[in-house]
Order: C-alpha cells, then structure tokens, then sequence
C-alpha cells in the first residue's frame, strides 16, 4: 500500500513539472510573437487600459482643456465639458474655439441630452 502513494505522489510531481514547463515556455514564445508583430512608436508613452483594448497614447486632457477653454465666458463649464470629449474622444482641437472638425465625428457628433453640441 505504501508503494503505490509513493508512485502515485512521483506521478503527480511530474505532472506538475511538466505542466510548469509548458506554461514558462509558452510565456517566452508569445513575448517572442508580441516584440516581432508591434512597431510601437518609442517617442511617446503607450498606456493599456484593459485587455480587450488597443494601446492607446496618452494626451494631457486636463492642460489641453485649459487651454481651449482660457478665453470662455464660464471656463469650469467649459473645462467639464472638454474633460469628458478629450477622454472619450481623445483629441483636443487647437485654439480657444472652432477647428472642431480636427478632432472628428466623436468630438463634432456628441451632444447634451438637450440635442446641444456638448464638445467646445
């Protein structure tokens, strides 16, 4: 009886072996296919948001929205509101109003729940 829990726990430990060995290497392969396959850009920081995601870059909403909105007549409105299209949409226009157009249907197309264009 002894001898079979011996050979029963040896089975076991190499089992567990190789399924360690297996998952290691699979690791290093898929590192190997990820280095291959992306040509990221090195200039500018890539942040990952979630696993079902694209690697997105990462803009500075809160300056960019300062900016836009220096010259409106109520700027913590305005700063609110370009807060939710710089992240949502991830484009700020340049200047303190119009060029719109330069930051595409998310941010020319999103409206308030009265109809109103949301985006500055």
């Amino acid at each position: 009886m002894a001898l079979s829990r011996v050979n029963v726990l040896l089975l076991l430990g190499l089992f567990l072996l190789l399924c360690l060995s297996k998952v290691s290497s699979d690791v290093e392969i898929e590192n190997e296919e990820d280095d291959e396959q992306l040509n990221l850009p090195t200039d500018k920081p890539l942040i990952v948001r979630d696993g079902n995601r694209r690697l997105m870059q990462d803009i500075d909403c809160g300056g960019l929205c300062k900016t836009r909105c220096s010259a409106h007549s109520r700027p913590n409105v305005c700063n609110r509101a370009c807060g939710t299209c710089c992240v949502r949409c991830k484009c700020v226009p340049p200047g303190t109003s119009g060029n719109r157009d330069l930051c595409g249907s998310c941010y020319t197309d999103m409206t308030t729940h009265a109809n109103k264009t949301k985006c500055p």
